[in-house]
């Protein structure tokens, strides 16, 4: 085959006045940034697209919802746990801006350590080869006595767990997120995968009462998410696998009831967007009216910043 460079004198072109663009200065740019500017500031210049649209859309969803007495669900992994922002998420619950709290098993481990010495994660590599990693005593006996104690008073995973904090008097409790949900009396769920924890490797571990506990909790969330049409929020922050699913099958159950769950909120916070998050619970649940976000970044920067705009915007 004999090719020869094309001729482009024959393209044609058009006015650029002509063409749609997706970025302007007028619309879509920062404002200016100023020493000593206030939150509504800092929001209003940041740039109206990507992530930055993005988190403004959660935070006016989140006071939306509030404003009509509808649920603001908080799903999170243990990591955002352990980035420290137990004082940020206390103070949205004090607010009554987050109604309902969900964790997985780590996240309550490390919010019961923080409450019992004020610390938590070991460090696994150095630890497992010589099998001591996750064998602290009092983490494992505690919260396996928490659970038999509470199933026995009729509750749940989270719940159990949260007033045993209280009535056992843990130092660091008031630095505790799921003694806070106690305390103000608001759903607490933890939902739980038999033998990803280190209290299952506990002699005290009893795998009949922690899948009871779990399950009355999924019950518990069911019934939370049952509420979330016309107007609530889910936030999944942190949670890659398990919580994701977990709120799609509680999602299901609640539309086989006959609950109208449509016209709601979702997002996703993290530090890269997973398969789960993105298929259960920003895209397939708000497929209908709802209306799902991405926000990626680091939880220890964007968690705060969500709860700062929450919080002006409230004021």
């Amino acid at each position: 085959m004999n090719y020869r460079p094309v001729d482009l004198a024959g393209v044609s072109t058009y006015p650029i006045a002509e063409r749609k663009n997706k970025v302007s200065i007028r619309n879509d740019f920062a404002g200016p940034i100023a020493a000593g500017m206030s939150v509504a500031g800092l929001m209003a210049a940041l740039p109206r697209q990507l992530g930055a649209e993005a988190l403004t859309g959660v935070a006016d969803a989140v006071v939306a919802a509030r404003a009509k007495g509808k649920p603001v669900i908080l799903a999170m992994g243990a990591h955002v746990i352990k980035c420290g922002l137990q004082p940020v998420l206390k103070k949205l619950i004090e607010a009554d801006v987050i109604t309902a709290v969900a964790l997985n098993g780590a996240g309550s481990i490390h919010d019961y350590e923080l409450s019992l010495i004020g610390e938590t994660s070991e460090d696994v590599g150095a630890v497992l080869h010589c099998g001591t990693f996750g064998m602290a005593e009092e983490t494992g006996r505690d919260i396996n006595r928490a659970l038999k104690e509470g199933l026995a008073r009729g509750m749940g995973y989270g719940e159990a767990v949260g007033r045993f904090i209280i009535e056992n008097g843990n130092p660091f409790r008031e630095w505790s997120l799921m003694a806070t949900c106690v305390e103000r009396d608001i759903p607490l769920t933890v939902h739980v995968a038999l033998g990803t924890d280190i209290i299952h490797q506990h002699p005290a571990a009893d795998g009949a009462v922690i899948g009871e506990a779990t399950f009355r909790d999924f019950r518990l969330l069911t019934s939370v998410v049952a509420d979330l049409g016309d107007g609530g929020v889910y936030l999944n922050v942190g949670s890659a696998v398990l919580l994701p699913e977990v709120f799609l099958k509680a999602l299901s159950i609640a539309q086989n009831l006959g609950h109208h769950v449509d016209h709601f909120s979702t997002a996703n916070f993290d530090m890269q967007q997973h398969y789960r998050p993105l298929q259960n619970v920003v895209k397939r649940p708000t497929s209908g009216k709802g209306r799902g976000y991405t926000v990626t970044g680091h939880h220890e920067i964007m968690i705060p910043l969500l709860a700062a705009a929450i919080l002006d915007r409230l004021n």
